[in-house]
């Protein structure tokens, strides 16, 4: 030994599990906690677990928030030695500098039972990695029925957390993250659970054609949808464009066609922040049907004047160019094939008895999907009547003439355009967030942009899956309604572009940031032939 590592020895390992003791805190600031000597700080990071075993049997668990370099003499930050690992860094190291980490206290494990943590260790507490086991136990079993293994949590390779799908579904949820980080690659998975264990049954607005059958990823590999997957018959796709769902190879079970007679005033009036509508023009398509009949749409857009829209005009009940401005707005509708005179089948009636068989639906929209006034209208179309007939049947149950509808999840991409707080209170989305699932109808929300989403919305979303959001807005947004997540909004910051997500709210029994599973690794090699299939399944649900 020389003189240096006499006098001044290196760090002693500490037990193996143990990163530190807490040194100050309180329950509503967080706890603070001074690094063990011989940890390094880098290989910390911002969402990992810890455990803090207090002086019972009480063990607190919580997440890293934020780590920093402490130093006790200014001489230290003005001077800092020249060598990292000469004689002044060691004589510094561990007395004049050490590690903080800052520790957010979530859960309490005392006797068994799991209670939010309602008070704080004592000083000098170790501060423990939290184990498999210890991570077991309170987000349960990830093979047991009703949960699906979405992931792992930071540092913690091969330790699996589950969300709780009986729970994601009993109220509307969001999936969230700027372009590029993922999303529709969690929503795929989120969406195979909740087929998987029969938590509910799915009405997704397909707009980009990304769930069905299949898509190809950024590496133009192919990436197997959820019809591919779940080749018995559980899901079915339904296209609004046929002949884009045969040049892609999508296998589909119905074309949907919607009849222009069966157009109401509220399904255009969504439509009014793209349209440019006014309130007066809003408002006078009210006058327009009910003048006009159910054909109104066919009427008011046909080149030859019209009758009674000519007496409209004669009798002062609309000005001339409120009418001319109506027409032209809504001549876009011409463009959009899937609108036919007469529909030569009920396509609500279609997707109900899909839904009552237990069998989710896919719908395409193809080339349309490019076209958001297409999007909007179709979806707020459907929605609004999947959404009356569920309140009938829901109504007619309680009076005894029926049974309970399926729990119903719809998903929707773009929604801030449905969810908007100029227009969330009218429309049927937010009557659906508000309800929480009164009718058994709920919403998954798919959004780049959760700060255009009406707060009240925001709310009432029940579990928010959120990958890398850097706007402030939006990650203000994302912890709305949510108590005690200021100092989750700096790991949120801090996630990465790819496969990592944090878990707040219903789903789970406390906040958690994941590595998510590896999609391609299930899907990308997966064949058409049934054994392939089978073996895909057997990775991503378990044998």
């Amino acid at each position: 030994m020389n003189k240096l590592d006499e006098f001044f020895p290196r760090a002693k390992p500490t037990d193996v599990d143990v990163l530190g003791s807490v040194v100050s805190g309180s329950l509503g600031k967080g706890l603070e906690a001074k690094l063990a000597p011989d940890r390094i700080i880098e290989g910390l990071a911002v969402g990992r677990y810890v455990v803090v075993r207090g002086q019972t049997d009480r063990r607190f668990f919580g997440m890293i928030t934020d780590v920093a370099l402490e130093s006790r003499h200014p001489e230290v930050e003005q001077s800092p030695p020249d060598d990292p690992d000469g004689y002044l860094a060691r004589v510094y190291r561990g007395t004049l500098t050490y590690g903080r980490m800052h520790i957010t206290p979530m859960l309490v494990l005392e006797s068994g039972e799991i209670r939010p943590a309602k008070t704080v260790p004592a000083h000098f507490t170790r501060v423990h990695v939290a184990s498999p086991e210890e991570v077991a136990q309170i987000f349960g079993d990830p093979d047991e029925a009703g949960r699906f293994y979405i992931g792992e949590p930071l540092e913690m390779e091969g330790t699996r957390i589950a969300l709780d799908l009986q729970r994601f579904v009993e109220r509307s949820s969001g999936i969230f993250g700027k372009s590029g980080t993922g999303k529709t690659f969690l929503t795929r998975m989120v969406l195979a659970g909740i087929i998987q264990e029969r938590a509910a049954v799915n009405l997704v607005f397909d707009m980009h054609n990304e769930y069905g059958w299949r898509v190809q990823d950024e590496s133009k590999q192919d990436v197997k949808g959820l019809r591919q997957l779940f080749y018995d018959g559980r899901v079915s796709v339904f296209t609004l464009d046929d002949e884009s769902s045969k040049r892609r190879g999508s296998k589909t079970d119905y074309v949907v066609k919607l009849g222009y007679e069966h157009l109401e005033p509220e399904d255009l009036e969504m439509l009014a922040p793209l349209f440019g509508f006014t309130d007066v023009q809003s408002n006078a398509l009210y006058m327009l049907k009910r003048r006009l009949g159910n054909k109104w749409v066919k009427r008011l857009l046909a080149d030859e004047p019209d009758d009674v829209l000519i007496d409209i005009l004669e009798n002062n009940q609309l000005h001339e160019g409120t009418l001319g401005a109506i027409k032209r707005k809504l001549s876009i509708l011409q463009r959009f094939d899937f609108l036919v005179d007469g529909a030569p089948d009920d396509a609500i009636s279609r997707i109900l008895d899909y839904l009552a068989s237990d069998k989710n639906v896919i719908l395409e929209f193809g080339r349309y999907g490019n076209a958001l006034e297409a999007y909007i209208l179709v979806a707020n179309y459907i929605t609004r009547r999947i959404h009356n007939a569920y309140v009938r049947r829901k109504e007619a149950a309680l009076g005894g003439q029926g049974e309970e509808p399926r729990p119903l999840i719809i998903t929707i991409e773009e929604a801030h355009k449905f969810l908007d707080p100029a227009i969330a209170r009218h429309t049927i989305f937010g009557t659906i967030a508000r309800e929480m699932r009164k009718y058994n109808v709920s919403l998954l929300v798919v959004d780049q942009r959760p700060s255009g989403i009406d707060p009240e919305v925001m709310s009432q979303i029940g579990t928010r899956v959120t990958a890398l959001l850097d706007e402030e807005n939006d990650i203000r947004a994302v912890f709305s309604g949510v108590a005690g997540t200021a100092a989750l909004r700096e790991v949120l910051a801090r996630l990465e572009t790819k496969q990592q997500a944090l878990i707040l709210g219903h789903a789970v029994p406390m906040p958690i940031v994941i590595r998510t599973r590896n999609y391609q690794d299930l899907y990308g090699v997966v064949g058409q032939q049934p054994g392939n299939v089978d073996a895909a399944r057997a990775a991503l649900f378990g044998s």
